[in-house]
């Protein structure tokens, strides 16, 4: 037994990537928690602060995040993994010594950047470690990065405000400092899996030409249907996580922000990351009698999202917000481990690293880059004829119903996946004899 298939180095492995990933989401949610001192500091319109949280950011982690998955898929995903994380750490303290919109604007670029190299290397080394029927839990196990590293970035500014005092500079700086002590420790101690190992062996695999692998992934009905659904389902999610500490603020200005962060904190770190992980295992469980289970839970966890969503922004208080918001976050972390799971188990396995990067590059320019920059600019749009509360009540209100078009998708993902499932184990089969 390699020591990369070892049950203890796989799960130190995967414990580790989970880490890295959360720093991924730390550095993304940071600005959303620290949205008001940020706006006030550098003077921001909500439609700039919903275009620094979104487009400005994912615009260049979609994009570069294709070039990196085509060498992940070809050199050593270990150095890409952690050059990525030393990338955005940096860009990341960066962010703290910007003193107007440009600048803060290119420091989130160069965040955007480095995090293009996260998820498409870690993901493809998850699956060289798991096999297809253990795979949506591993992939749900990682996919709790992002609920704990929220949590962490909920904690740090916490720690990290002081008395009375908000200085979102200096979070950024030490955020930073200690995402790229971790990127040494990711070079020294994870080790790069064999290729292919949960379904070809020790056969070697040829790596395709860019436009094959493209064209390949592309004809897959299932998997880009569960691009869009979750492309959509996160729209939602993002735009939330962007204005919901604005809101929060405006809705009861009294309200202790230190307790505020520290009950976002637990919440996103026991009930999104519980929903993430019941959600994997609920899926392994499921589809284990019926493939399209990687539809059907997704589509009724969103269906769920859609009301919490909207009754979450007319609550009258801050806690019956927090109440609604736990409940909402337990169904938004259901669907994470199946898509995650369907996107490396649809594509060829010498395209792993690439079925992430362009399962991401849509999800992220649609949700990320779409989500707070819609919200940031219908806010603005209500600001004309309403009070600023009420302006981001109507605005989440309507970004609310971007769910619907995701649980459309996740139906037909239900509908279509069987058949593509067959023929991704037929083309495995295929690899591992030919």
């Amino acid at each position: 037994m390699s020591q990369t298939s070892s049950k203890n180095y796989r799960t130190f492995a995967l414990l580790l990537l989970t880490l890295v990933y959360g720093f991924n989401f730390i550095d993304r949610q940071i600005v959303g928690i620290l949205a008001p001192f940020i706006q006030a500091d550098l003077e921001l319109s909500n439609t700039q602060l919903g275009l620094l949280i979104g487009l400005a950011f994912a615009t260049f982690y979609t994009i570069v995040a294709i070039p990196i998955a085509w060498l992940a898929d070809r050199y050593s995903r270990v150095n890409i993994l952690a050059i990525a994380l030393a990338t955005w750490s940096a860009f990341t303290a960066l962010t703290g010594l910007a003193n107007n919109f440009l600048q803060i604007g290119l420091a989130r670029m160069g965040v955007g950047i480095g995090e293009a190299g996260g998820s498409p290397a870690s993901h493809s080394i998850i699956s060289d470690m798991y096999a297809k029927e253990e795979r949506a839990g591993a992939l749900g196990i990682y996919s709790m990065g992002i609920p704990l590293g929220i949590m962490a970035a909920y904690f740090a500014t916490a720690s990290l405000i002081g008395e009375g005092d908000v200085d979102w500079r200096r979070i950024f700086v030490i955020l930073g400092i200690s995402g790229v002590a971790l990127a040494i420790i990711v070079k020294l101690v994870l080790k790069e899996p064999k290729r292919g190992a949960m379904e070809v062996g020790d056969k070697q695999l040829k790596q395709p030409p860019f436009k094959e692998s493209l064209q390949q992934l592309l004809k897959i009905p299932a998997w880009w249907f569960m691009a869009l659904g979750i492309a959509f389902g996160s729209f939602v999610s993002y735009a939330i996580s962007a204005f919901q500490t604005k809101y929060l603020v405006m809705l009861d200005p009294s309200f202790d922000f230190k307790t505020l962060v520290i009950v976002l904190g637990v919440i996103n770190g026991t009930t999104y990351a519980g929903g993430a992980f019941l959600g994997a295992r609920i899926t392994d469980a499921w589809g284990a009698k019926t493939i399209k289970a990687y539809g059907w839970l997704p589509a009724i966890t969103i269906g769920i999202c859609l009301p919490l969503s909207i009754w979450g922004f007319w609550a009258d208080t801050v806690w019956l917000h927090l109440g609604i918001s736990t409940a909402l976050l337990l169904f938004l972390g259901a669907y994470l481990g199946p898509c995650f799971a369907i996107a490396q188990t649809l594509a060829p396995i010498n395209m792993r690293a690439m079925s992430t990067a362009l399962f991401f590059f849509i999800l992220n320019m649609i949700a990320l880059g779409g989500g707070p920059t819609f919200a940031g600019w219908l806010i603005d749009v209500f600001r004309g004829s309403h009070e600023d509360l009420t302006a981001i009540r109507y605005a989440m209100t309507v970004t609310s119903f971007v769910f619907i078009p995701s649980i459309i998708c996740f139906l037909v993902v239900s509908k279509v996946l069987p058949k593509d499932w067959a023929a991704a184990d037929a083309r495995n089969k295929a690899l591992s004899e030919g």
